[in-house]
């Protein structure tokens, strides 16, 4: 056989003719990525000068974060560091409780959600509608209306949470489901198996250590989301933050920003571990 070097001009001429489009695209298809790039400049400028965006603003803004981190230093709690911590647990609470009800409320969800599972159209597509229309209002929405609700405090903070990864869950439990192999499913049929041992002994051997996985690393993101929707009065740290800037005790929005950066360290730490160890790392992609 020929080396790649060995080709003849006939046979280049060949390979030239069969293989046009590839060695010369048309000019559409050449102007294409330039195009879609320029509109993308385009827009982007159009957006800085709608929304008065400056080189000059962003210095005077970058001038001013600088000031404010030169008062939260050296970082002092001024001897309410029994309240901060009171408040950081009360955040991970928050987290979890949230996190944990809106896991045990989507997981029947997410088996009405997939096409494998449930064949009616009507009920599937009811489903997934209802999880978009939840999905589709913020975190921080949900706070401002349970606060309204329930009033200030911890549980507006866990219903928020609960309700806004009700949506998500939903949506992340159903596509886990529905990606799940059909081998195991087609063994537990084989065996005289009913739809119910399918989906028990078929899929849920499957899914369940993604799902698991899924919720170990919303538990990580809500541990942010709790300091946030606490700023608007849903308890936690994230009150106590919004109240010492209010005051301007920057050095005690200091110790409140590190023990937030620790928190979060130390959570993404344990959920990457915890996740490993429910999934395998011979799961993971590299």
């Amino acid at each position: 056989m020929n080396r790649l070097g060995d080709i003849s001009a006939m046979d280049r001429a060949i390979l030239k003719q069969r293989h046009a489009a590839l060695l010369r695209p048309p000019l559409r298809a050449r102007l294409a990525p330039a195009l879609v790039v320029a509109a993308l400049a385009g827009v982007a400028v159009f957006a800085a000068w709608r929304l008065d965006l400056s080189a000059g603003r962003m210095l005077t803004g970058w001038v001013h974060l600088a000031k404010l981190l030169g008062l939260m230093f050296p970082p002092s709690a001024g001897g309410q560091f029994p309240d901060f911590l009171h408040a950081l647990s009360e955040t991970l609470a928050i987290a979890f409780l949230g996190t944990l009800i809106a896991a045990v409320l989507a997981f029947p969800l997410g088996f009405l959600a997939a096409r494998n599972v449930v064949p009616n159209q009507l009920t599937h597509h009811a489903v997934r509608r209802l999880l978009d229309m939840i999905r589709g209002v913020d975190v921080l929405i949900w706070a401002l209306i349970f606060i309204n609700v329930v009033g200030l405090g911890p549980f507006a903070g866990i219903l928020a949470i609960a309700m806004a990864d009700i949506g998500a869950f939903g949506k992340l439990f159903s596509e886990a489901i529905e990606n799940g192999e059909r081998g195991p499913c087609d063994g537990v049929v084989a065996a005289g198996g009913s739809r119910l041992h399918v989906v028990r002994f078929g899929l849920l051997p499957q899914v369940l250590p993604v799902i698991l996985s899924q919720v170990i690393y919303y538990f990580e993101s809500n541990t942010r989301s709790a300091t946030i929707i606490g700023i608007v009065g849903a308890g936690g740290i994230g009150l106590q933050l919004a109240e010492q800037i209010r005051l301007y005790e920057w050095d005690k929005v200091g110790v409140l920003i590190a023990m937030i950066l620790v928190t979060v360290a130390i959570i993404d730490t344990l959920s990457r571990r915890l996740r490993l160890a429910a999934i395998g790392p011979t799961s993971l992609p590299l």
